[in-house]
């Protein structure tokens, strides 16, 4: 596609070259011709040198196809797609307020809502009759407990985790230049921490994966002095390990020997030319009880800054006894990140994508909860991440226990991303999910990094807007009872009425609620093994 693109450069040049020489050399009607290619010809040295479109850059005049397709193309039936709650890409209303943020336009809806209020599954915030004044001053969370010497201030809006490797270079450039000036987190995920990581200097959340991609030995397992290393670099500001996410959980990935450049290899730690395993699970710790001084070893080796970890919730009962070796040891993570099962990547089968993990809501009220009923919570923080992509989400996320939320598929948008859904074959026409070091030149980090800048800026701005609407003064005075749902064609509850919610030390003081009792009877902090027979 590609090549065809330039080749249609290359003609019209030739085209317009040899209208001009006929017209001198046999007759001035050949000039006419000059009319057509003579405009082309401009309009393709534009798209070439511009930098606020990827895939004019990369594609010439074919790419401005795809404007003509937006425009004429019937749209009515894409309106309706509500796609928060499954594997779908995102909808053409959600894209374009993602791209109206990004633009820094301003994000107004004429003519009412474009989702059927009377769905079944249709969800809203309750507003105040007496709004509060909107805060200007921006939203920010405290995260690091009294092990931290190092505890960080972070927005509650921030990048998920996307690897190098996954993403291009100038994609992570651009995503961690906006965060530099907005302020926010860049998660770097598993794919380790890269020189593109570090160049502008923007915060980053170092996320440690099974591979122990840029802090390992040759055998795969984890290695203290090069995390150490990294680890106190003054941009790190919190670490986090990933258990397990949302598009994939419990599955381990393959990068190919063809795909691992010298480039990847040096940032992973991994030999050059050889497949790049990413195990199924951790090599550093097995039981809760090992995975509590696994997290106290790495706060020791980064200087004391916050470390937590990301999981999709599974099996209750392993989660619950982690937090029973959290009460056994004394030794507490400061967050944990909860990726529902929508969370995306192009390296999932679909079996996983569609059929496996928790999805985001159940999963984040069952590890607050967790966490509220073994007296954590006040400890510990929780962000949330799976499909976040307007103020609503992260209003109703906040209301079910989330502390902050973090965001991949907005800023990719954000970015450039136009869903090709072309990510696992190296051709992201866009520039952002390749490492085709042509393909990659489209995206310029300089427009891209304010786009991200100002995705985040205006997403804030609306949270500070809905939270002054509901007579709030801070997003974590959302409550269950903030958020309604439409169960029925007669029948609405609010999150308070539909789902269970534990009291303070409820689960050690014995809880009445039989799920919550089985699930806290089966765990134990010296093994991941069910200690009752769950299936009775």
């Amino acid at each position: 596609m590609q090549v065809a693109a330039f080749f249609i450069c290359f003609l019209v040049l030739l085209l317009t070259i040899l209208f001009a020489a006929l017209g001198v050399w046999i007759s001035g009607y050949f000039f006419w011709g000059l009319l057509l290619f003579g405009p082309l010809l401009v309009l393709a040295v534009w798209d070439l040198v511009q930098e606020r479109h990827s895939i004019c850059r990369n594609f010439p005049i074919l790419g401005r196809l795809r404007f003509l397709q937006e425009a004429i193309r019937p749209e009515w039936h894409q309106y309706f797609i509500e796609s928060d709650t499954d594997g779908r890409p995102y909808s053409r209303v959600q894209r374009t307020l993602i791209y109206e943020r990004a633009k820094d336009i301003s994000g107004l809806q004429p003519f009412g809502t474009e989702f059927d209020v009377y769905s079944d599954d249709y969800e809203w915030l309750t507003h105040s009759i007496s709004p509060h004044p909107k805060n200007e001053d921006g939203f920010r969370v405290d995260v690091g407990g009294p092990d931290c010497t190092h505890p960080y201030s972070c927005s509650l809006i921030n990048i998920s985790a996307m690897s190098f490797g996954a993403i291009s270079p100038n994609a992570i450039r651009a995503l961690n230049k906006g965060a530099k000036l907005g302020r926010f987190y860049h998660t770097t995920g598993e794919g380790g921490l890269s020189s593109y990581h570090k160049e502008f200097g923007g915060d980053l959340v170092w996320q440690i994966g099974t591979g122990y991609f840029g802090c390992r030995n040759d055998d795969g397992t984890f290695n203290e002095e090069m995390f150490a290393e990294q680890a106190q670099i003054d941009s790190v500001r919190m670490i986090e390990i990933k258990v397990s996410q949302g598009a994939k959980p419990g599955h381990g990935g393959v990068l190919p020997a063809a795909k691992v450049t010298r480039e990847i290899a040096n940032t992973r730690r991994v030999p050059v030319g050889r497949d790049c395993i990413s195990p199924p699970g951790h090599s550093a710790f097995h039981t809760p009880t090992e995975m509590c001084q696994y997290i106290e070893t790495l706060r020791k080796l980064s200087g004391g800054k916050p470390v937590g970890f990301k999981l999709c919730v599974g099996r209750p009962h392993e989660f619950l006894a982690i937090c029973k070796a959290m009460k056994s040891t004394g030794i507490l993570a400061d967050f944990v990140t909860v990726d529902g099962a929508e969370g995306g990547t192009g390296a999932a089968p679909p079996e996983f994508s569609d059929r496996l993990g928790t999805p985001l809501r159940e999963g984040l009220i069952f590890v607050h909860n967790a966490l509220v009923g073994c007296g954590l919570r006040d400890r510990i923080r929780i962000a949330c991440s799976g499909k976040v992509s307007s103020a609503f989400h992260i209003a109703r996320n906040m209301a079910l226990g989330a502390d902050w939320c973090n965001v991949a598929r907005g800023f990719m948008m954000a970015v450039g991303c136009i869903q090709a859904q072309s990510c696992h074959t190296n051709k992201c026409p866009v520039g952002v999910a390749t490492q085709d070091h042509l393909l990659q030149r489209a995206l310029d980090v300089g427009d891209k990094s304010q786009r991200a800048f100002h995705f985040h800026a205006n997403l804030m701005e609306t949270l500070a807007e809905i939270v002054a609407a509901a007579g709030l003064d801070h997003p974590q005075e959302f409550l269950p009872a903030h958020i309604c749902k439409r169960v029925g064609p007669s029948k609405i509850v609010t999150y308070e009425q539909a789902y269970d919610f534990l009291d303070e030390g409820e689960l050690l003081n014995g809880t009445d609620n039989p799920i919550y009792r089985r699930c806290w009877d089966a765990a134990s902090p010296d093994t991941f093994v069910a200690q009752i027979d769950l299936t009775k």
